[in-house]
């Protein structure tokens, strides 16, 4: 008999040359706890964006994985991430989602930390410590690895991670077209008001999934696109958003870090159509960036938009109707807490603002009516995943397997059709952290073929 390894156990679940993925990856507790140890201590995580800590001592309670951490900017202006626990006995360091402070301060047993993460206070510290203590040891806890790009904060635990714009790759083109201002000048996003955050009784992984560009699903829409929720439904228009992409070249592509994306290549004629309807303010506002985002970027460049995507392993976005960055946090193999960024041109005027926050709400979120569809979607299929019988059976990701452009219009892994080649590809990469590869393996250096074509 051939013993079972740890790698031939997730090479078992994971079969994408067959395109057969075990449903045993989407229930089982000891996958999730060894997807904690695996992928969430060494992937880059999204954390949070500056803008949500413009000021010396703001501060906002975020999350790596299933643990606390807390985004701060220190009294020198430095953007910290630490981790939300106190070093003495470990109670949460900070209780509250955002706010400011001079202190993070432990209820426990008082000790204290500066917004730069140091040891400052430790009660009756000259009796019960001095000579048996180096404050400068007992810092808040940081991960090895924290950058800004662009205002959005990422960090990792692992020391030896490439940098992020090398863990990002080509992805990095299609995020930007969601951080960029409109106009196409370079960032200048900021978070509107607000985070959603709400528990899913679901798998994590399902709904990073469908970001990487389910389009195979829209039937689960059918209901609001027949009465219309988009930006220019109070003067008729049916569906989710403005059918500004009727005519475009929709592609799917996928990247060697396991990030996959859903964007659209425009017509050459493409000009500003007409969208935003039920407010000539906000028209106005979107037909000017278009114009200027044109001159900006040049007759080639402005017609690539973009439309969904997930950045390895759980941060998805919307980049244009509406605009936002989702992180999928789990909490268990059937629990998972979604959290929804909400993204505008900083610059832009409130009237602008204001229109899109409703539109976003009501697209998005735990109240959003296409986010309904999709959750409930997310929690039948994470029960699917669980019954004794059904467990024997593995998924279909047999979707156009192997069909992959060889002249693609964008950089990556692309597919021109509908197609289940970026999660296959997500999974290849699921599959690799699971099995301890090396960053080589993890940054697709030693992939000799797309994912429908590996074992």
């Amino acid at each position: 008999m051939i013993p079972i390894t740890h790698e031939s156990r997730y090479n078992a679940l994971v079969k994408l040359r067959e395109g057969k993925i075990s449903r045993e990856i989407f229930s089982d507790k000891d996958i999730f706890q060894e997807e904690l140890e695996q992928v969430f201590t060494r992937a880059w995580l999204f954390v949070g964006h500056e803008s949500q800590v413009p000021n010396p001592g703001d501060f906002f309670t975020s999350r790596m994985g299933a643990e606390s951490v807390i985004l701060a900017r220190d009294k020198k202006r430095k953007v910290h991430v630490f981790l939300n626990s106190c070093r003495h006995r470990g109670m949460k360091v900070c209780q509250y989602d955002h706010g400011n402070t001079q202190l993070f301060t432990c209820p426990y047993h008082s000790w204290s930390y500066t917004t730069d993460g140091k040891l400052f206070g430790v009660p009756q510290f000259k009796q019960l410590y001095e000579g048996c203590m180096d404050k400068e040891e007992w810092s808040l806890i940081e991960p090895p690895k924290v950058e800004v790009y662009k205002g959005t904060v990422w960090a990792s635990w692992d020391k030896d991670a490439p940098d992020l714009l090398t863990y990002l790759g080509d992805a990095r083109l299609h995020l930007d077209l969601a951080l960029d201002c409109r106009d196409g000048r370079e960032g200048g996003s900021e978070v509107l008001v607000g985070v959603h955050k709400w528990i899913i009784p679901c798998n994590w992984k399902f709904a990073a999934e469908n970001f990487l560009g389910d389009t195979y699903h829209n039937v689960s829409h059918r209901s609001v696109d027949l009465i219309g929720i988009g930006p220019s439904a109070e003067a008729g228009v049916k569906g989710r958003r403005d059918n500004e992409m009727d005519k475009a070249q929709h592609v799917w592509a996928n990247f060697p870090a396991g990030h996959g994306v859903h964007s659209a290549i425009m017509p050459p004629d493409w000009e500003f159509l007409n969208t935003y309807q039920g407010n000539p303010v906000v028209a106005e506002y979107f037909r000017e960036a278009h114009a200027k985002r044109k001159e900006r970027l040049g007759a080639e460049r402005h017609r690539l938009i973009p439309f969904v995507g997930t950045i390895f392993p759980n941060v998805s976005f919307h980049g244009n109707q509406p605009r936002n960055l989702c992180v999928w946090h789990p909490h268990g193999p059937e629990s998972t807490e979604a959290w929804r960024f909400f993204l505008v041109d900083a610059d832009a005027p409130q009237e602008v603002k204001d229109f899109l926050r409703i539109y976003y709400m009501r697209y998005s979120g735990p109240a959003g009516m296409t986010e309904q569809d999709d959750m409930e979607n997310w929690n039948y299929a994470t029960a699917g995943s669980r019954g004794v019988i059904a467990r024997r059976y593995p998924f279909n990701y047999q979707q156009s397997l192997g069909k992959v452009a060889t002249d693609a219009p964008v950089p990556g892994h692309v597919s021109l059709q509908v197609s289940e080649e970026n999660p296959r590809q997500f999974y290849r990469r699921w599959r690799d952290y699971m099995n301890g590869a090396d960053w080589d393996t993890l940054l697709g250096r030693k992939d000799k073929e797309p994912a429908s074509f590996a074992e």
